[in-house]
């Protein structure tokens, strides 16, 4: 297959205004990677908080912006005998997405569900390879156990919903409008709580007759911590994915976390080692690609944009007015 020696991709600075397209060298494998022409990558809110200086790329990760991608592989190392040339593979990528090509370790990557395109297949990498980790795997959701989703129509809000309707029990989801909260309900909440005009907390305590949930999955952070503290059932865990609206909570007492006898627990999926990211990618494909390649817990796409338009993806994100997965398509 015929490899030019340079590719686009976009070059990033902290103003979505200076993102634009720039030139630079294939990259280069290392052991354990394919290369794969990129037709479709993701965005996601790591995106916009590496563009903003606030969080960097692991050591010998690329710089370039771009965490799961879609398309074919071109070339491998020689190590590699899960993919031949040729394979359309989806993959969370540990940075490098927003270019023609790029590199990855190949345990991070699986192939397309039965049916899917570039567009639903870079939907896939990040949101399932997070919610399934934190849900699934460390969190061990169990079939009869109750979820609250905040964030309900972002792309993990959707996947989270819709693999623990899969997977588990009863699930609870908060959205900044009607619209969203419609979204939510659509995809598999059996309630959505407008928390724009009401008091998740309040509404959480009457649905469920004062017992509360039995996990939280929340990527706002302290602005919602104690409210969530006090949502969780006896035994509830709080798993804390994102710091949307900060980091520090100021003063709680801590005493509730003894008589309810909760778990707090935290994760970034980027750090993780690619060991960790393969045991995550060998556990999807058993058990939740079978779901996929039925057309069940299908990623939801909100706006598709070519790569040339990157600052425009960017500020629908910040905007928040997306419900589902904002995609970039290259040319």
């Amino acid at each position: 297959m015929n490899i030019p020696s340079s590719m686009h991709y976009i070059e990033s600075k902290n103003d979505p205004q200076n993102m634009s397209l720039a030139t630079t060298p294939i990259p280069t494998l290392t052991s354990g990677d394919v290369l794969i022409r990129v037709e479709a990558a993701g965005v996601s809110r790591a995106d916009i908080a590496q563009r903003k200086g606030k969080y960097n790329p692991p050591p010998g990760a690329s710089p370039i912006l771009g965490l799961d991608i879609a398309g074919d592989v071109v070339a491998k190392d020689d190590s590699v005998t899960t993919f031949k040339i040729g394979d359309k593979v989806c993959a969370l990528t540990n940075g490098g997405g927003y270019a023609e090509y790029c590199a990855v370790p190949a345990t991070q990557c699986l192939p397309w569900p039965k049916n899917y395109d570039a567009i639903h297949a870079a939907a896939l990498p990040e949101n399932f390879f997070t919610v399934w980790a934190n849900l699934f795997q460390q969190d061990q959701l169990k079939k009869n156990e109750s979820l609250l989703v905040h964030g309900g129509t972002s792309g993990i809000g959707l996947t989270a919903i819709q693999l623990a309707k899969e997977f588990a029990g009863k699930i609870y989801a908060t959205a900044g409008s009607t619209e969203k909260c419609q979204a939510c309900l659509a995809h598999g909440a059996d309630f959505a709580i407008h928390y724009r005009e009401e008091n998740f907390e309040t509404v959480i305590h009457h649905i469920t007759k004062e017992k509360g949930v039995d996990v939280i999955l929340d990527m706002v952070g302290a602005a919602y911590f104690e409210k969530n503290i006090h949502c969780l059932a006896i035994n509830g865990r709080l798993i804390e994915i994102g710091l949307l609206q900060g980091s520090k909570v100021e003063r709680f007492d801590l005493a509730i976390l003894l008589a309810k006898r909760l778990t707090i627990m935290g994760s970034t999926l980027r750090a993780r080692t690619t060991k960790e990211k393969a045991i995550i990618a060998e556990s999807l494909y058993k058990t939740v690609w079978p779901v996929l390649n039925q057309g069940r817990c299908k990623p939801v796409i909100d706006k598709i944009f070519p790569l040339k338009k990157v600052t425009e993806a960017h500020r629908l994100m910040e905007s928040s007015q997306h419900i589902g997965k904002i995609i970039l398509v290259t040319e």
